[in-house]
């Protein structure tokens, strides 16, 4: 009787430990619900339609230039023009009602399989949150991430690809998998970034 006590506790340890290191997608409001996608590191599911894609190049505009990244943040859209004036769309998501962010910035650095750390205020509002989520499948930002002059800023992956076309997060700007990769290996440091309404 007494080793299955021991047994039975053990097993309790083990699956509250277990339990204890899966995050789900931080929505900046600290109410976790499970994540809804297993494996964000496998293929995402194909992306919803929105509209004809950009079929071939176009002129850029001149005020706007090429190598530069374009956030239409209404639009959820993101668009990246090559020095070679070749564009590339993408769905977004963008922040939540008072958590956007509008101007001209740059990115100032790549990270492959980013960690996550949560700020200070987002771990006061939900107090289960760890200081930091290594590279995996519960990680929010994805496999890659784009780093923002600001510091705080990110063009990023998800690991809530249902999130994509809408105003989700707290001011980051969320890609598919697939898209975040192919961008990632086209941007580099110095990359203009102009975030509009």
């Amino acid at each position: 009787m007494r080793l299955l006590v021991l047994l039975a506790a053990a097993l309790f340890l083990i699956a509250a430990h277990a339990q204890a290191q899966v995050y789900a997608p931080y929505d900046g409001y600290g109410e976790y619900d499970g994540y809804g996608y297993d494996d964000p590191y496998s293929p995402y599911p194909p992306p919803p339609d929105y509209g004809e894609p950009l079929q071939e190049p176009r002129e850029p505009s001149t005020r706007i230039g090429r190598g530069t990244i374009v956030i239409a943040t209404r639009e959820h859209t993101l668009i990246y023009t090559t020095s070679a004036g070749e564009q590339f769309a993408y769905p977004i998501a963008v922040g939540r009602e008072g958590k956007q962010w509008y101007g001209t910035t740059r990115v100032v650095s790549k990270r492959l399989h980013p960690e996550w750390r949560p700020t200070a205020s987002m771990r006061q509002k939900n107090p289960r949150l760890p200081e930091v989520v290594k590279p995996g499948p519960a990680n929010p930002l994805g496999t890659r991430a784009i780093y923002l002059a600001d510091g705080l800023l990110r063009i990023h992956g998800t690991n809530d690809p249902s999130s994509i076309g809408t105003n989700a997060s707290s001011g980051c700007f969320r890609m598919y998998r697939e898209d975040v990769e192919e961008l990632y290996d086209m941007v580099q440091p110095g990359t203009r970034v102009i975030v509009q309404r």
